[in-house]
């Protein structure tokens, strides 16, 4: 029989792996039907909630962080900006460049799209028996807590 690094996942760790990749992406884009109603397309949301969480920041690394070319994101990027969601500032690191920072308006639009997917998601949990939602309560520790960047103290244990 073969030994296996002590981090070396086996079958029922891919399997696994594979239950909650899957189940995952299927529940988010469910929820994402909610996102219609903030009027935004999906990339640009996308490229929203970027700003908001990890803003201010540059077009390049927006354009990264969202994996599109920058011409794309620059068409994004003045459409929010047209729309009132994002704005412009100067970096203070460097005076030539600029970096983008939502507006009260765009932060507000992202919560309540939040808000909306949390309540629909919320509405399908209370059907569920309180045993079950128990269980969830304790996946959603462990999924939390394997999320985390490697090397987080939490991942330790």
């Amino acid at each position: 029989m073969k030994s296996r690094a002590a981090n070396d996942p086996g079958k029922a760790e891919r399997e696994l792996a594979d239950r909650i990749h899957s189940a995952a992406i299927h529940l988010l884009r469910r929820l994402r039907a909610v996102d219609r109603a903030s009027g935004l397309s999906a990339p640009r949301l996308s490229a929203l909630s970027v700003i908001v969480f990890a803003g201010p920041i540059r077009v390049g690394d927006l354009a990264e962080a969202e994996q599109v070319r920058p011409p794309t994101i620059s068409r994004m990027v003045n459409a929010l900006e047209d729309e009132g969601l994002v704005t412009r500032i100067l970096d203070p690191q460097d005076s030539r460049a600029q970096l983008l920072q939502a507006t009260a308006k765009g932060r507000r639009l992202l919560q309540a799209g939040k808000e909306r997917r949390v309540a629909q998601l919320a509405g399908e949990l209370v059907e569920l028996p309180q045993r079950e939602r128990r269980v969830l309560l304790r996946a959603a520790g462990i999924l939390e807590s394997i999320s985390l960047p490697q090397g987080h103290p939490r991942r330790q244990g």
